[in-house]
């Protein structure tokens, strides 16, 4: 349930007069996840809940609808026609000054308020405001038992991929045929196992399929993907979480070759990316002891920066890294300064991936962690993360 206490505290650090939640037909799963609508519930018309600094609050709904805020504290309107509710959105209007509302030109990801009911309530009164930072605080930053729970995830990830390579180890060794999609089988055999649930399954990208980062066999051409070969490049990138309700995502990147050496080239790419990852964490760590703000932006630039010094700026394709909550590409900060520059805070409670990345043409690599804040201090969840390639 949403915690007013906590909105409230979130509105006066960024100097915001209330929060607007509105949907229509469920078009705003913030708004129905920060306010527990259930997404059964019926939605034939829009709804309005206007949260204030003060803890004060309003709700506006249509007469046949009456039922969906009652869960929720506040004065309650109710409207049965276009005038009705255009008059009482103006009366909600009155003495407010900045408005936070889900849309941003820059973060597509929290953008929701379409531009005709943006437009709506500008001409009722409302002084609208990005509520990016606000639903970073809210859904992006997790409790203790969010934590707990992305933790949980992310040991299970970790002993997932110790166990993938090591059947893989013995199967090819076997000599019989192991195709991408059969490993991709393996794994979601063992989140079953393991009581894990997903939204779609892991990336087992073997050779040039590894130089796309959003591989899946679909797009390579076939239905069961590549059979993997000795000596190639293997990526595997999988996210799941606990059944539970609320629980929390883990998200891990790891990379091996198929064979007992390693070529020089895939060793150099290696080192790089996972120095680049580790450049992240320790500028995140310095920062923050430091007692001073870093931003999703800032970590961005300065991972991209040493990897172009590095000479790989040609093969980059993606952000740094992504937050992670209920879903595992969150409404949290991103380490983002080219994609979607995002320019929110990381904050206690911030959990995020770091995956800095390089594509080349005969391969790709990408090593990624999840780390979240804690006590003013990043923490990387999981067991131990990756420092030397995957080979037999």
């Amino acid at each position: 349930m949403l915690s007013t206490k906590q909105a409230s505290t979130a509105m006066r650090e960024e100097n915001l007069s209330a929060w607007l939640f509105s949907n229509f037909h469920h078009k705003d799963p913030i708004s129905d996840r920060i306010l527990e609508i259930s997404p059964g519930a019926t939605n034939s018309r829009p709804w309005i809940y206007l949260l204030r600094q003060d803890g004060s609050a309003e709700k506006l709904v249509h007469v046949i609808e009456n039922k969906i805020l009652d869960h929720l504290p506040g004065h309650g309107r109710v409207y049965a026609s276009r005038q009705e509710y255009l008059s009482h959105l103006k009366e909600m209007a009155a003495g407010l000054r900045d408005v936070a509302c889900h849309f941003s030109a820059q973060l597509p990801a929290i953008s929701f308020l379409d531009h005709g009911t943006a437009g709506l309530l500008e001409e009722c009164g409302f002084s609208l405001s990005s509520a990016s930072s606000l639903i970073q605080r809210l859904l992006g930053g997790l409790d203790q038992a969010g934590i707990d729970s992305h933790r949980r995830a992310a040991d299970y990830l970790y002993d997932v991929v110790a166990w993938v390579w090591e059947r893989l180890r013995k199967e090819m060794r076997s000599g019989g045929p192991v195709w991408e999609t059969t490993v991709q089988g393996w794994i979601m055999g063992k989140f079953e196992e393991l009581g894990l649930i997903t939204h779609s399954p892991p990336i087992v990208a073997v050779g040039r399929h590894s130089a796309d980062p959003h591989y899946s066999p679909e797009t390579g051409g076939s239905a069961r993907g590549a059979a993997l070969e000795s000596g190639a490049v293997l990526q595997l990138d999988l996210w799941a979480k606990e059944r539970a309700p609320g629980s929390i995502y883990a998200d891990i990147s790891w990379v091996g070759v198929l064979d007992a050496r390693i070529p020089l080239e895939a060793q150099k790419v290696f080192h790089a990316v996972v120095e680049a990852r580790e450049l992240a964490f320790r500028f995140i760590e310095q920062s923050l002891a430091a007692g001073g703000d870093v931003s999703g932006e800032q970590v961005d630039r300065g991972v991209r920066a040493f990897l172009e010094r590095s000479g790989y700026g040609d093969s980059l394709r993606h952000r740094t890294g992504h937050g992670i909550d209920q879903e595992v590409h969150g409404f949290g900060v991103n380490l983002d300064s080219v994609e979607f520059p995002d320019p929110r805070l990381i904050l206690e409670g911030s959990c995020f991936s770091i995956e800095p990345g390089l594509y080349l043409d005969e391969f790709g690599m990408r090593s990624e962690i999840n780390v979240y804040i804690s006590g003013d201090k990043p923490v990387i969840s999981g067991k131990h993360p990756q420092f030397e390639i995957l080979h037999f």
